[in-house]
């Protein structure tokens, strides 16, 4: 059986995550870098060292007018849903960066679009492709765990995004809760199989104002707290520029009548993670690190698309962790 060729991709906006991106799809060897596109020159130089033989375009139109296989966006938040349509409209599947859309209007609109088209869409979600997570993915799935009815998320950044673009609600959608918050709710819901959600309640503060005084900013602490059918909740809490002592804290506990489960980062660390099971007070490490985890969101995508690159219908997904996003937005609003 002859190998099946590479994708021949375009990469719109190619700062450091868009590059991580491409360099893990060409080391793969699931991709071509066939055209880069990003309005910064040194950008655009660097991703070129990666793809030498890359025809530089100057955007989304000059890009979607060379042969292709999809595209992978990774520009600011504002631009995912029009650029993500515009490609699905050419028939072209496509590869995002989180969020997709600033609200579930948006989202909606896209997985819309991907339907239509009938094209793959995928988003980097990538917490979901960590080692370790298709074993607590199976053990809840089987019902190992019991009955589910606590679920604690955590991510707090000692850190601020470094691009101005990330204050701006307009431009981002959102504060912590669209860039960080995101990330948890969407992997809890994805391992508890999508459950319904059937009550939001909020709080949102930005700079230790509630957000409703404050409604031109974005948060940078958050807490909710998800009500599913069936009784279980989800509590979350996520912050950026939080004094914390270390760079960050990333964590998921989820507990059940027969055991738990949980994943936290090592010594504040942004990319190494332990996953456990527990028993009552004993613990067993199901993953650790060394774990290159950050690019496997786009392999599992490529993977898909070189398969298949008929629309999938498990991308009504984002439009369900979208909603809830502004839910948590929305409770936070209405409280008085």
């Amino acid at each position: 059986m002859s190998a099946v060729a590479p994708l021949r991709l375009g990469f719109l906006g190619v700062g450091w995550i868009g590059r991580h991106r491409m360099q893990a799809l060409l080391d793969a060897g699931l991709a071509e870098a066939v055209a880069i596109a990003d309005p910064d020159a040194a950008c655009m130089e660097e991703a070129l060292k990666a793809a030498p033989g890359a025809i530089r375009c100057t955007g989304l139109d000059d890009m979607l007018a060379h042969p292709l296989d999809g595209v992978v966006i990774a520009t600011p938040s504002a631009a995912h849903a029009v650029q993500s349509i515009a490609v699905l409209e050419r028939g072209l599947p496509v590869f995002c960066q989180k969020p997709l859309g600033r609200d579930g209007a948006e989202v909606r609109a896209v997985v819309e679009a991907a339907r239509r088209a009938d094209r793959r869409l995928g988003v980097d979600l990538s917490y979901r492709h960590l080692a370790g997570m298709d074993s607590v993915h199976a053990l809840l799935r089987e019902g190992a765990l019991g009955d589910v009815h606590g679920v604690q998320l955590v991510f707090h950044n000692a850190y601020g995004p470094g691009k101005d673009w990330f204050y701006d609600r307009a431009q981002a959608g959102g504060g912590c809760v669209i860039d960080l918050g995101i990330h948890l709710i969407d992997l809890a819901l994805w391992l508890l199989g999508n459950p319904t959600v059937e009550h939001v309640s909020s709080r949102c503060f930005a700079r230790g104002r509630p957000l409703r005084e404050t409604p031109d900013a974005v948060e940078d602490y958050a807490s909710a707290r998800l009500d599913l059918a069936g009784g279980a909740a989800i509590d979350m809490s996520c912050s950026w520029n939080l004094p914390i002592g270390i760079d960050c804290e990333i964590g998921m506990r989820i507990y059940g009548t027969r055991g738990g489960v949980g994943l936290r980062n090592v010594d504040g660390s942004f990319y190494d993670f332990v996953i456990e099971r527990f028993d009552g007070r004993q613990r067993q490490q199901l993953a650790g690190p060394p774990d290159a985890w950050g690019g496997r969101a786009a392999l599992a995508w490529a993977e898909a698309v070189r398969r298949d690159r008929g629309f999938d219908a498990s991308a009504d997904g984002l439009v369900e962790v979208a909603e809830i996003l502004d839910r948590i937005y929305g409770s936070e609003q209405s409280e008085v």
